[in-house]
């Protein structure tokens, strides 16, 4: 077990906007980092797949959850899970949660995707960097990601409009990585939703970063989806860049990131994604083409 160390100073940029706690929570701590620009063409990152590709056979199988995720918000600890300043969980909503709520709560929010696009985009944080919670190092970033030759459980969720946008996702849907609670927080790449949520069982474990007691395996009040790596770009878009981007007549003006800066899974419209994607093209492309 390595030594426990502080949470370094998250940047002032993200402090200002984000000052509390969301991200994928208990990912699964990664055995050496892989580069994610060598890991494009020399690992097994697969590339975007159809309905019939052998991606889509493997992504059925279960993933070992042995391990612990992390996915960043500012201050955020991102546990990938969303928790109040104060580090308690977030208690704003029962713990039951009718269909109808859950449906008001994924629809609601700027930057909505547009329904009558058959894929929908998102954008997911992770932190990057080295902090302790509960005693594991909750560090994930995207050569993290880009290493993996199983689909990654994005787990660690404790926040319910976070969750019920990871309820909302559907296979083959795309997402921004977001590396958070770093000193340079930004978009860094992209994913695919392999799987769709299932339940969150980091939840249940007392040994886990972002274990809930309220939650029963009988009952279990938290999701998680499983993604693969698809491309890193060579130029992060930085969090001062999007709030330039995000400012009134801009192009990310109601972009949700912007608009809720805590939530830790947030939607992006097909407009939002195409226009990222344009940008990280522009400053040298990617790792890989999504």
């Amino acid at each position: 077990m390595p030594p426990k160390r502080k949470a370094p100073p998250p940047a002032e940029d993200e402090v200002a906007a984000e000052s509390s706690n969301l991200r994928r929570s208990t990912r699964r701590k990664p055995s050496a980092p892989v580069d994610a620009t060598k890991a494009a063409t020399t690992t097994t990152a697969p590339a975007a797949k159809s309905k019939t590709s052998p991606i889509e056979k493997k992504s059925a199988k279960s993933v070992s959850r042995s391990s612990v995720k992390t996915n960043g918000d500012s201050k955020e600890k991102t546990a990938k899970s969303d928790t109040q300043p104060n580090g308690t969980l977030d208690s704003t909503k029962p713990a039951k949660v009718t269909q109808e709520e859950s449906a008001s709560e994924t629809n609601s929010g700027a930057g909505s995707s547009d329904p009558s696009c058959e894929k929908s985009y998102w954008l997911l944080k992770a932190e990057p960097e080295t902090r302790l919670e509960n005693g594991v190092d909750v560090r994930f970033s995207i050569d993290d990601l880009a290493s993996r030759t199983e689909p990654e459980p994005w787990d660690g969720i404790r926040n319910y409009a976070a969750r019920n946008n990871l309820r909302a996702m559907k296979k083959g849907d795309l997402a921004f990585f977001y590396h958070s609670n770093c000193k340079e927080p930004g978009i860094v790449g992209t994913m695919e939703i392999v799987r769709e949520h299932s339940p969150d069982l980091s939840a249940h474990d007392p040994k886990a970063p972002y274990y809930d007691s309220s939650s029963k395996p009988s009952e279990p009040k938290w999701s998680v989806v499983h993604v693969e790596f698809r491309s890193k770009f060579a130029q992060q878009i930085g969090l001062k860049e999007l709030r330039e981007m995000g400012k009134p007549g801009q192009p990310l003006e109601n972009m949700q990131l912007l608009k809720q800066s805590r939530l830790s899974v947030s939607r992006v419209s097909p407009a939002e994604f195409e226009y990222l994607i344009g940008v990280a093209a522009a400053r040298g492309g990617m790792s890989k083409e999504v």
